[in-house]
């Protein structure tokens, strides 16, 4: 029996203990196990532990369960990662409730260069359903991997797209890898499980219930590079999804729709509060994820430096010793005031000298 991995299920099932406090812990013991070694007085001085979640603690018990866990893991060879280990999604790090510990099943590569989740409403229209089919294929050259929740709509659309153009599709689930909801999808997390692969923190016989869908999207949220949102009211699951993709960070997209169609007003409605990107085909996506080709030729556009102001050359000298530039850093460098560089800035976009990125980033074109 795996001493370390005994103790890592164990701690996600202390009851009182959070992926939070979890995490916390570990940065203070370094291993599962040590956390349990620890004496109650110890831990109960602990900032955020206290006294109630030190005796939750001290109290577990239940070593039987967590052993069973593991010759279930063993016996459907499902990789257990925890948040130590180096094949744990490292995107996810960056996320406060990142969980403790993920299973596994599956080939695809957690931590690829471009991750995709796709997400939107269980009862889909013929035109999400065509969009989402469109956007998936257009993204084959990008050799992305695409993430969705494994849910009726689209995100089962978004699954059987990458499948068929050939993409690694990962379903994250909001129950235990010991069965399949809905069920009507096992086949294709049958075929996931071989060609992308199937993620859940949830231990086996762990029911699909209403309160697990939340933890399963903050998974969805963290674990990409970007998210698209295609098709949802407003408010839908994927709303929610959406948000805490904002939360940590991360670039959303939205595919706009209708005005008066139901279907269309979460996606709208992000898009008007400025919390999504209005994207409308893949090659939107690809630009504003700076996922195009580098283009090598600068020397026609450092000819053109010799007719810059005094401000905007200062900007180009400095975007000449970096690939790009978040916006307060060049603040910084620079030394002007934030209404010159700005205007230096919109005047060098304008000469399409420079290109505007996600999150305030700079680069020269």
């Amino acid at each position: 029996m795996n001493n370390d991995l005994l103790y890592q299920v164990a701690l996600t099932l202390v009851p009182n203990i959070g992926d939070v406090h979890a995490k916390s812990l570990i940065a203070v013991y370094g291993d599962a196990q040590s956390v349990f070694k620890a004496r109650k007085k110890e831990l109960e001085l602990l900032e955020g532990i206290g006294s109630v979640r030190a005796k939750s603690i001290k109290d577990f018990a239940d070593l039987a369960r967590c052993e069973e866990e593991i010759k279930f893991i063993e016996k459907y060879r499902i990789a257990p990662l925890f948040i130590t280990d180096k094949n744990y999604p490292q995107r996810l790090l960056n996320c406060y409730d990142s969980p403790v510990l993920l299973y596994y099943r599956g080939t695809a590569d957690l931590n690829t260069s471009k991750i995709v989740s796709i997400v939107g409403t269980r009862n889909n229209s013929e035109y999400g359903k065509n969009v989402c089919e469109k956007l998936v294929e257009e993204l084959k050259d990008q050799n992305v991997l695409v993430v969705s929740g494994l849910a009726f709509g689209i995100d089962t659309i978004a699954h059987k797209a990458a499948l068929k153009s050939n993409l690694q599709t990962v379903g994250v689930m909001a129950h235990g890898l010991d069965r399949i909801y809905p069920v009507q999808n096992k086949t294709l997390a049958k075929q996931m499980a071989e060609a992308g692969g199937l993620l859940t923190d949830f231990i086996s016989n762990t029911n699909p219930d209403k309160q697990n869908f939340p933890k399963r999207n903050r998974i969805v949220a963290g674990i990409c590079d970007c998210i698209v949102v295609i098709e949802s009211s407003k408010k839908g699951g994927s709303l929610i999804t959406a948000e805490l993709a904002n939360g940590y960070n991360k670039d959303v997209f939205a595919i706009p729709g209708k005005t008066t169609d139901t279907k269309s007003e979460g996606c709208n409605y992000l898009i008007r509060q400025n919390k999504a990107s209005l994207i409308t085909c893949a090659a939107d996506l690809v630009e504003l994820m700076n996922w195009m080709p580098a283009q090598k030729n600068h020397k026609k556009q450092r000819a053109l430096f010799v007719e810059l102001t005094p401000d905007e050359k200062i900007i180009t000298d400095i975007l000449l010793q970096q690939e790009s530039i978040q916006i307060d850093e060049l603040y910084f460098k620079s030394g002007l005031s934030s209404s010159a560089t700005a205007a230096a800035l919109l005047m060098l976009e304008m000469q399409n000298l420079v290109i505007s990125l996600p999150g305030k980033v700079y680069k020269l074109a």
